[in-house]
């Protein structure tokens, strides 16, 4: 907190000013600081709303480059991760087990709204590496 904004304060604290007069002056003190480039830097980025993944290869059957461009709308998965929650205990062991069993080892018990937001957090730009110097894969959100 800056110090003209701990006086206003500390003045309507101790009754030399009313609220509406607090208000007004904290304000103007608002109004006189010029923006800073910290102050846009800080804003909260927009929530992404699509998972997209862009697969660009060089065909070698002759037929020219392929593009693979797929968008999943995130509010897909967001519903998803809330599902879970209706979904009795008995059904997510028996999911769980045969998840295992086909070799993908996810527990959906563990699944929460937080840890998808994370995700998202941390997908942010992720470039995958392909074997193929003519190709290339993006997994991204926007």
């Amino acid at each position: 907190m800056n110090e003209q904004r701990r006086q206003i304060l500390e003045m309507l604290a101790e009754g030399k000013i009313t609220a509406d007069e607090a208000e007004r002056l904290i304000d103007a003190l608002e109004r006189q600081r010029p923006e800073s480039p910290q102050g846009t830097a800080s804003r909260p980025r927009p929530r992404p709303k699509y998972l997209r993944v862009v697969v660009n290869s060089a065909d070698d059957s002759g037929d020219g480059p392929s593009r693979v461009d797929i968008r999943v709308p995130l509010q897909l998965l967001r519903a998803g991760v809330r599902l879970t929650s209706l979904i009795p205990p008995q059904a997510l062991t028996k999911a769980n087990a045969e998840l295992t069993r086909s070799g993908v080892p996810i527990d959906l018990t563990e699944l929460k709204q937080q840890h998808l937001e994370e995700l998202i957090e941390q997908l942010d730009e992720v470039d995958i590496d392909v074997d193929d110097p003519d190709s290339s894969v993006r997994v991204f959100c926007e």
